[in-house]
Order: C-alpha cells, then structure tokens, then sequence
C-alpha cells in the first residue's frame, strides 16, 4: 500500500533559505560535514557544530558576523584573504557559486588548517538572492601528502646530481648519455663538454679504455680497475672505475661507471717508487723502512724508517727475525714466501702485512721483498723493503665503505628511471622501474617501460603519443602530465613522468632520461575524497527533504506549538541518531541490531524491549527509513501503548529469507502488558509516514494492527533493490 499526500499551498512556497532557517539548528547538527547559513547580506545565521569545531570557535548569532566564523582566512599560498572578499562574500553578493575552491582557516590558537569549500547562493522564487550555504571540509592532510610527494622528488634529482662520488652513464657506443656534479667537477667539464661525448676522448690510455670497453661489452664487471683521465686544464686524474654493464641478447647497452679519484694516493705510490730507485745512494735517508735479512729471516740491517715505522730502535731490532714484529696472523704467509724467495723458486714478491707494535698498535706494511745473489746465483741475503700504508689503507676502507653505501643507495632507489636513445629506443632501466612496469623491457620497446598506458581518464594512450615521445619529438621537457601503467597482470599504477631530453655538446638531441613517481596513494586520497564530497551532497538533499516535509507535516497534525516541538524534536533526533550511526561508519551499511538499541534503549531502558534476529547490514537509506519508522512505534508505545505502564513491554524480532533474486528482512514489532488499545478516530501522520518510509521509499509492505492487547507491526523490506536504495 502507498499514500502520497499533497503539500498545502503554504509549505510549497517555502524557499529554500526559508526551509533552512525552519528547520532550526537541530537540523544543521544532523548534517555530516561542516555547514553555515548566510542572509542576503551576509550576516552569519546559522552554523553547526562541525564548523565550530574546523573554525575553533562559537560564533555568536546575535553579533550578526559578516561571510564567514573562521577566525581568519588565507589564500592557498598564504596571501591574507579578508573576509569580506571571501567566497561566501561572492555568492551573496553577485550570485556566483564556489565549487571545490580551497582556503586557509586560522583559528584563534594560531593553529591552520586547509579547508575544501563549496558555496551556493540561494534565491527566493523570483530568483533574487536570499541567502548562501556553505559546506566545506578539512583536506589538510592531502596537502600535506602532496608536499611530501614533491620533497622526495627534489631529494631523489638531488641525491644523483649531488652525490659525492663521481658517476657517470656511457651507452652502448661509449657515448656519455649523464654525469653528475662530483664527476664533473673531478674533471673540470661543463656538462655540454663532457656528456654526449665519446668516453675515450676523456681517457688518457687508449688501450685501457679499449680493454675497459671490452670487458665490458662481455658482460664482465669492473671493480676499482685503474686507469687515467686527462682533465679540461691538462692535468692527468688517476682513478679506479667500478662498473657493470647492461646486455641484451648479447648486445652491450649501457654501464653505470663510478669514478674514484685517486691522484693523491697515486702520487704516494710513486713517489714511494722513486725512493726505491734511489735505495742504494740514500739508503739511511729514505722514507721507506729498509732491511737486509739472511736466509733464516734475521735482520742484519736496517735504516731509521724501519726503525720509526716498528716502534723499535737499531738496536732492538738487530738479530730479531721480520716474523717477531709481524701480527700473529700475517706470520705464516710472510715465511712462505720468503722461504721462496731464497730457495729462488721466486726471484721478489709484494705482501701486505700488519706489524705489531711494542705499544699494541698495529701498522699496515706494504712488503717488496727481493734477493741479492753472487755470481754463482747463490743466495746472500734478502733486501726488504717496508712502507706504511696505515693511512693509504684507512682511506681505501673508507673509499669502499663509501662505494658500498653507493650501491646499497643505488639498489634502494624508490622512483623509476629509465633513458632512451633519440628514437625512443629504451637503453636504460633501474630495478624500480621494472617493479613498478611489472615487466623487463624487451630490447625493441621504445618510449616507456610500461606495458599498457592510459590517460587518467582511463582512456587508452598510445606509447608514441606518451610524455615521453612528446619531449622526443618536441625536444622538450614535459612536466604537469600524469598517466596510469597497467602491468601484464592487469593492476595499473597513477604515475607522474618527468621526461627531460639528452643533448650532445651541439644541442642535438641524443636521447631522453624519465622519472616516474608513483602516485597511487595520492590518487586514492584523491578518490576518498571526491566520493565523501559526492556522498555529502547526495546526503544533504535528501536529509533536508526529509526535515522539511517533517516539519510541514507534524506542523499540520499538531494541535498546539508545544506539541509540535515535542514531535518534531523527536523525529529529528531519531534522524539524528541514524545519521550519527552511519558517520562513525563513513556511510557504509549499519547493523540493525546496534540501530535498534540506539533507539530504543535510551527511552525504554533497559529489559523492557526485547529483541532478537541475526545480524544483519542496512544500508544507509534503508537504516534511515527504518529509524523513523522505529522512532514512530517507540513513540507511540510510550505515549499510547505497552511502554506507558511499567508492566508493558515490547518485541522486536526479525529475520532473513532468500528469494531467487533478492534478500527479504522480515520485522515484527508486538506490544503487551500495556493499557487496552483503542484504535483512533483518525489516522494521523505517523502512520502515513511509516507507511511511506516502507513501502513508497523502500518498495516494501507495512501492516500495523491495533488489537486490544497491543500494537502489532509487521514489515517486509527487500534488502536488495529498494527504491533509491545507496
């Protein structure tokens, strides 16, 4: 059964700021999200409490505040915005509208928050200006999730450009395609000298760079491989390249190369060389500790170097064996080769060794041990010759530690990179990158690692027409695009690229280097987002709809001002409730247990109404309906029926039954122990109010009986398919 009543002519010309202003501030509470009312002139008429809370203050009515109660506001790039020429201000005075535009609120404490505002003028039914609402919301934490997005991006182009090590990027054909500062400033190039170069105009030995290349081009790694590098003023670097390469079906790619100075410490190994030369005329004056050792190992020589080096004097060291001053664990590979050495199977050797100190302290030795034999070739004795590396040997620690710590940074990199050559060809591409496509890039793919590409409106986008192929095409740098990677098994990735072109020291274009940053999350607060918004809109006309016609219609069933407040309150409360139950569970399906007791207990109490019934989940239009429908029995059982005696009590029982293409919820509301029921003499608005929430809203079927006993209702409500049901 459905019963649709005619509005009086009175109530259909309420305008709409007159409804709002009717329905009282009851009805502005019940609306979740943060909302205020203004007059035609601006005045602040009404507020709820969720606007207090955002602007930190009770604005108060009667002091007639102009456009807006936030303390002060702010443009989004921190510019003062007086109220006077805020939105609200706009709306009321030229009728313009505000959609989703964003300010700054200052509460009277300082503190800040970024607000989300939509604003609508409202007009009377000549269409002149009445008034403006204003439903806006906190969307600081989206801001603040942006600006972290753009913070990484900054550290992640500076960690490259700025890292303290050299590193640079050599194609296939052993053209420079990037080098960042450190490598740069090594040399004393500016970019357009150095990149887009050949790598062998940079190396001082052709054979090395052509035995680098090679090993290389094999697939071979490189690790602290020495070689020169001639500088932009002349001079000559020596360095120690660590380098591995990219190879494709056999073809080499590309290689990451890191470039070590070590001029200094190359200068001290020559410079330890030439004392060598120079042992024999200088042999008490030299740098580099010297000793003449017989064939057992007992020293019968040495100068003052060694002397320094081992902490001990001439004297102390005469007829002691090299191995008493050499570290427990060192000892047993010196003496091999030594006994080598002098049975001649080797002619010299080098070793590294650790010499203990008479103090404890250790000292690195770097051993040249050879022999001095007469003419018969026998045996004389051995020249050893001993310089502390402890330093030099520190420094390589730390230069391997720093090389370490290069990879593991490397190997962490969170952002996709990946470079192509001047026709798009992909030449280049980290681990990130591959995680983020999903797929290793065949060796044909051309401009994007990714396997599929949309545009954000889901729209396919074709990988030539990409960002990437634009900045190849228009020898650009694409910024502000963004575009979503679906990977081969079907999940896609909101990105933002940043393409930037390759150019050779002449300006042509060689290539292309992109970023993608993943921007998933910021999509998906994006998303949360726009669905609340949608969901407040769509809730706020109808939860105004509802208020309004209650008002009308309890106003015209209620024989005096009092009765009607009492009324009226109630079913705003009742409506109150639901939309409280529903907000804690961000308008997703309620429990109609927990909405029952919501309801009920705090009027009945508690063991006077029983219920029982399986669990089951309303949505949000069907918990609505049912709560007024509710809130009307309550009612009248506890003016009327069982809960107006303290013997009464009520039943509330329900359950679920499975057709072919829905779920059915059967109810039933029982009375007893009451006061005799009479029915009454005419039919009042809670019947017809109940009779609509279920059965015109909610394409159900409604049946109250009024027996003698009590009350009886019994409800039947598709929970699937229910008209306007969300």
């Amino acid at each position: 059964m459905s019963n649709v009543e005619e509005f009086p002519l009175s109530a259909r010309k309420l305008t709409e700021y007159q409804a709002f202003l009717a329905a009282g501030p009851a009805a502005f509470d019940a609306i979740p999200g943060a909302v205020y009312l203004c007059d035609r002139d601006g005045r602040l008429v009404g507020y709820n409490s969720e606007a207090a809370v955002l602007w930190g203050r009770k604005p108060d009515l009667e002091a007639h505040e102009l456009f807006c109660g936030s303390h002060r506001l702010f443009l989004p790039d921190g510019k003062a915005l007086a109220h006077a020429d805020c939105p609200m201000a706009t709306a009321v005075k030229l009728g313009i509208p505000t959609r989703n535009a964003e300010v700054v609120i200052e509460r009277p404490d300082g503190s800040r928050l970024t607000a989300l505002v939509n604003i609508r003028p409202l007009r009377d039914h000549a269409g002149r200006i009445e008034g403006a609402i204003n439903c806006f919301q906190d969307i600081t934490s989206r801001k603040q999730i942006e600006a972290e997005v753009q913070r990484k991006t900054r550290e992640l182009e500076d960690f490259f450009e700025n890292s303290a090590i050299g590193l640079h990027i050599v194609s296939g054909e052993g053209i420079i395609q990037r080098a960042n500062k450190a490598e740069l400033d090594l040399l004393g190039y500016r970019p357009d000298e150095y990149i887009g170069h050949h790598i062998a105009e940079f190396h001082a030995d052709a054979p090395v760079i052509g035995d680098i290349l090679q090993r290389l081009s094999c697939g071979e790694k490189l690790n602290r491989y020495r070689a020169r590098l001639r500088a932009k003023d002349g001079s000559i670097k020596h360095v120690l390249i660590t380098s591995n390469s990219r190879i494709e079906d056999g073809k080499f790619i590309n290689t990451r190369c890191f470039t070590t100075d070590i001029t200094e410490l190359r200068a001290a190994e020559v410079a330890r060389e030439s004392s060598e030369v120079r042992l024999a005329a200088t042999y008490e004056a030299a740098s580099v500790g010297i000793a003449e050792a017989d064939e057992s190992g007992k020293l019968l020589r040495v100068n003052d170097a060694l002397c320094r080096i081992t902490g001990r004097s001439h004297k102390e060291l005469i007829g002691l064996n090299f191995n008493d001053y050499t570290h427990p664990e060192d000892r047993s590979r010196d003496a091999e080769l030594y006994a080598r050495q002098v049975s001649g199977e080797i002619q010299n050797y080098s070793y590294r060794k650790r010499a203990v100190r008479p103090d404890g302290t250790v000292r690195y030795l770097d051993i040249f041990s050879s022999s001095v034999r007469d003419a018969a070739g026998h045996f004389q004795y051995g020249v050893r010759v001993s310089q502390d590396v402890t330093e030099a040997k520190q420094l390589q620690d730390r230069i391997r530690e720093s090389e370490q710590r290069m990879r593991d940074l490397l190997e962490a990199l969170p952002a996709a990179v990946y470079t192509t050559d001047a026709a798009g060809r992909i030449n280049f591409f980290n681990k990130a990158a591959v995680e983020m496509a999903g797929r290793t890039p065949l060796p044909d793919d051309q401009w994007c690692v990714t396997w599929k590409l949309y545009w954000p409106d889901g729209t396919p986008l074709p990988h030539n027409e990409c960002p990437m192929a634009v900045t190849l095409r228009e020898n650009r740098p694409v910024r502000g695009a963004e575009a979503t990677a679906e990977r081969p098994d079907g999940t896609r990735v909101p990105f933002i690229p940043y393409p930037t072109p390759l150019r050779d020291a002449d300006g042509n274009l060689v290539g292309a280097i992109n970023m993608l940053v993943d921007i998933t999350e910021r999509k998906r607060a994006e998303n949360a987002q726009k669905v609340l918004i949608d969901e407040l809109n769509h809730r706020v006309k109808n939860t105004l709809a509802t208020v309004q016609s209650l008002a009308n219609q309890t106003a015209r069933h209620s024989k005096s001002l009092s009765e009607f407040t009492k009324t009226f309150e109630g079913r705003i409360l009742a409506l109150a409730h639901a939309h409280d139950l529903l907000s804690k569970r961000n308008w997703q399906d309620a429990p109609l247990e927990t909405l029952i007791h919501d309801i009920i207990a705090p009027v009945a109490g508690e063991g006077r109404v029983l219920t029982a019934g399986p669990h089951v989940e309303l949505s949000p239009r069907i918990a609505l309906n049912v709560t007024m429908v509710l809130n009307e029995l309550l009612t009248n059982a506890s003016k009327y029926g069982a809960l107006s005696s303290s013997q009464g009590s009520v039943s509330v029982r329900w359950n679920l039954r499975n057709e072919p293409s829905r779920m059915i919820l059967e109810c039933d509301w029982r009375e007893s122990g009451g006061p005799e029921v009479r029915p009454p003499k005419r039919r009042g608005f809670g019947s017809r109010l109940m009779e609509r929430c279920i059965e015109r809203d909610l394409s159900g079927e409604f049946d109250l009986v009024l027996e003698p006993d009590g009350a009886r209702c019994h409800m039947v409500i598709p929970l699937q398919g229910a008209a306007g049901d969300a």
